[in-house]
């Protein structure tokens, strides 16, 4: 485990450096959907820092588990509104709020706790119909809406693209979504801060890098396939 990771940490670093961006401005999220909390442990000691989560109740299990480790939590699966009160609860990051009903909803549940919960806004790049999302047009009216929440805070944006082979082929969706963070950063919205752009998985995370990534969810480069 110790190898794989520095081996990933190594290919983000590179990655880094072949666009002229500073390293430490990328950071790793290791996906651990599936993975049980003592497969885990070893990548936590190898250096992982950030562990990604999509699933609300075997995330909990974890999390509980794992309560000793030195590691922050990320959300990134789709989240319903009614489970918002575990992810404001367990999760330090929300990487896919799409929704005024789903923001309100943790902005509601964050409010009980006393804590404001930092959140993502994920887009829909591709239009798929099959992907959760706010679509590119619809983003500047939904960071508005957001700005309003005062126990929110808008971090950045998140995509899933189109699934391709090659990273080429992806590429430029996650252009698409760094020009919409710029054009959005423009519009100056009051609360909201866009310095955080969550996109790239295994097979394409370099080419995110050369576009603005600043989270890198990485799983089966870490952990192996999933059954």
């Amino acid at each position: 485990m110790l190898n794989t990771i520095a081996h990933i940490q190594e290919r983000i670093r590179s990655a880094a450096r072949a666009c002229s961006r500073d390293p430490e401005m990328i950071r790793l999220v290791a996906v651990s959907k599936t993975v049980p909390a003592e497969r885990i442990r070893p990548a936590i000691e190898a250096g992982v820092r950030i562990l990604g989560e999509n699933y609300i109740q075997e995330a909990g299990e974890k999390i509980e588990a794992l309560a000793d480790q030195p590691v922050s939590w990320h959300f990134i699966g789709h989240l319903q509104s009614n489970k918002a009160k575990f992810a404001v609860r367990w999760f330090d990051l929300i990487h896919t709020v799409d929704s005024v009903k789903l923001a309100s909803e943790i902005d509601k549940q964050a409010a009980r706790l006393g804590k404001v919960q930092d959140v993502l806004v994920q887009v829909n790049v591709g239009g798929e119909a099959s992907k959760a999302g706010v679509s590119p047009e619809n983003s500047e009216a939904l960071l508005h809406s957001l700005s309003r929440l005062e126990n929110l805070s808008v971090k950045g944006l998140m995509t899933i693209p189109p699934y391709f082979d090659a990273p080429e082929t992806v590429r430029p969706y996650f252009r698409e979504l760094a020009e919409l963070r710029e054009r959005l950063a423009e519009k100056a919205i009051a609360g909201i801060h866009l310095e955080e752009l969550s996109m790239g998985m295994t097979g394409d995370f370099e080419a995110a890098i050369a576009e603005g990534a600043t989270l890198v969810r990485i799983g089966s480069a870490i952990f192996g396939e999933r059954s």
